[in-house]
């Protein structure tokens, strides 16, 4: 009778392990310093919660602790627009953002206009812009018909036309072709292709905007230095 307890027992603790979900295991890994195995199991764990930042913020304090900054960023970033309040997310960013060399609030800017800014995240702000534009069609009808509530509804419109600036720069930064240089170093070229002169080399880590392509590369802006060329596409991760 004590085997069959002592069996059971192993059986049930056996069962347990492979009970865990493969994000409990890839918490198990990260804490165990196996940040590849749990960066794997992250990743797949994306497939199914694409629109998670949480699982992107995994991903990038992955990268991060296996020296892979740009690869770190780039995820770091697409949590930050899902979840921009996150203080956690908004540090990390900013913290692998600047091992290459760049900032998250560009030069300039105050900080606190930066984060009242990303306040709120792109659908939050669509969804209060969407509200308010219904509100204040409702409360025009109702001046229409009968002549009632008009400072409200000019109060309302005002609320209404910052909301829709507000979101039309966020829509901007949103649909902007951003990427990150996920290679240790990206050459710059004149051209698309080998066969044309570097002009710059940048580190890993830096912000561009992707231009154009063709076949292997990408015509980019490097944000921080407003260098334009073209580089190989691998070299970059696009955001």
């Amino acid at each position: 009778m004590k085997r069959l307890f002592i069996l059971v027992f192993a059986l049930l603790g056996f069962t347990s392990v492979f009970a865990q979900t493969p994000l409990q295991n890839a918490e198990e890994f990260y804490r165990q310093g196996k940040f590849s195995a749990a960066l794997g199991l992250y990743e797949y764990d994306l497939k199914s919660h694409p629109n998670d930042p949480y699982v992107y913020y995994n991903i990038g304090n992955c990268y991060f602790k296996m020296g892979s900054m740009g690869l770190a960023a780039a995820n770091y970033y697409r949590a930050f627009k899902l979840a921009p309040r996150n203080t956690d997310i908004r540090n990390n960013l900013a913290l692998a953002l600047s091992a290459g060399g760049e900032s998250l609030v560009p030069a300039g800017v105050p900080p606190i206009l930066h984060k009242a800014f990303f306040s709120l995240s792109y659908s939050e702000l669509k969804g209060l812009t969407m509200v308010l534009w219904w509100v204040f069609c409702l409360l025009a009808c109702i001046w229409v018909l009968k002549r009632r509530g008009g400072r409200i509804t000019a109060t309302v419109a005002v609320v209404l036309l910052l909301s829709a600036g507000w979101f039309y720069m966020r829509h901007k930064a949103e649909t902007e072709p951003l990427a990150v240089v996920a290679a240790p170093v990206a050459e710059i070229r004149s051209g698309p292709g080998t066969n044309f002169p570097a002009s710059a080399s940048v580190a890993q880590g830096h912000l561009l905007t992707v231009q154009d392509e063709k076949d292997s590369w990408y015509e980019v802006i490097v944000k921080s230095q407003g260098i334009k060329g073209w580089v190989d596409k691998n070299a970059i991760e696009q955001i």
